[in-house]
């Protein structure tokens, strides 16, 4: 897995942070991580500094002013691996809900199968889900189906942050015209990768809510998501 970085964003993942990234670091002896920190109160940045004295030029930490967004942390995240020479850019939650072990496979999909972008996907083979009572399972599916309808994207599992792209594939999204900052960010992103016609690959794999630290999710993010879609559906069709 080389020219890889997994970008994790975190605040407040304390109890969780040591332990995420020496499970992505134990997958291969190549692969770098980026962690971008809201200012997390608990100190998460400040556990991150202490993990840097053992794994010296694979781990990196940039650390915000303040809780600004996962949408302007992973673009944050972008920007700067962008600036370094990473052909293969992850997106990956803190909290283990993304499996560690699953790197590998959305990696092969792109650096083998020809992917730009892959998709560890929820929803390719049923419903892949641990942990989650059924009326968040019944929203996060029914937000895909809904996507897909409205965008006309071929993908099962629209809203997935588990993620891998091709540099390339970054390099040709204006990031800065990225409007969405929570669940529609990843809608946001995954269609513009549609509308510029890259290979998308979905790969299933197997969610697992946290077990501890606190979920990020609010009512905000999602409205976000149920209205954005449509907006930004009719904006592209505008453009054409």
């Amino acid at each position: 897995m080389k020219d890889t970085v997994v970008i994790i964003p975190t605040y407040n993942e304390i109890e969780n942070i040591e332990a995420i990234i020496k499970a992505v670091f134990s997958q291969s002896d190549s692969i770098h991580i980026l962690i971008v920190d809201d200012n997390s109160p608990d100190l998460t940045a400040l556990k991150v500094k202490e993990l840097q004295a053992d794994f010296p030029d694979r781990l990196f930490l940039e650390i915000r002013k303040e809780k600004s967004g996962l949408g302007t942390a992973y673009i944050h995240g972008f920007k700067w691996s962008l600036d370094k020479t990473y052909k293969y850019i992850f997106e990956m939650d803190a909290d283990f809900s993304h499996d560690p072990n699953d790197l590998i496979n959305l990696y092969n999909a792109c650096h083998i199968e020809g992917a730009d972008l892959s998709i560890g996907s929820r929803y390719i083979t049923g419903v892949n889900v641990v942990n989650w009572p059924m009326n968040r399972v019944l929203m996060s599916y029914c937000a895909s189906k809904y996507v897909r309808i409205i965008t006309g994207m071929k993908i099962h599992d629209t809203t997935a942050g588990y993620v891998c792209y091709k540099r390339h594939v970054l390099e040709a999204i204006n990031l800065d015209a990225i409007k969405f900052i929570g669940y529609a960010f990843q809608i946001e992103m995954k269609f513009k990768t549609y509308l510029k016609k890259f290979k998308i690959i979905e790969v299933p794999v197997i969610f697992t809510d946290r077990t501890k630290g606190e979920s990020k999710l609010s009512s905000g993010i999602i409205s976000e998501a149920i209205f954005g879609v449509i907006s930004m559906k009719l904006k592209s069709l505008f453009k054409k």
